[in-house]
């Protein structure tokens, strides 16, 4: 697993930054994200991913336990789709 310190490190450590730098760099860029996510606005990372906003509405489900159907609310939820450059990175 990878940590944000793990990853703010590196940043550091690629461009001759302080480690405190990189953080802040990478805590910045998820907080675009974040905010762009939270205004409903997709992000697009070339070479990366896009992060959208899915709508899902209220729908009906069952209690597994008891069988009993309840109401699951209607959310919002981020979803990631890779781009085709990092999906061939993956699958070689």
């Amino acid at each position: 697993m990878t940590t944000t310190n793990e990853i703010a490190d590196k940043v550091a450590a690629d461009h001759g930054l302080t480690k405190a730098q990189g953080k802040a760099i990478v805590e910045a860029v998820f907080a675009a994200i974040t905010l762009a996510a939270t205004s409903g606005t997709e992000t697009s990372i070339p070479g990366f991913g896009k992060f959208k906003v899915k709508d899902t509405p209220e729908r009906e489900a069952r209690n597994p336990a008891t069988g009993a159907t309840i109401k699951v609310a209607a959310a919002r939820k981020l979803t990631f789709s890779p781009a085709k450059a990092l999906k061939d990175s993956l699958n070689k």
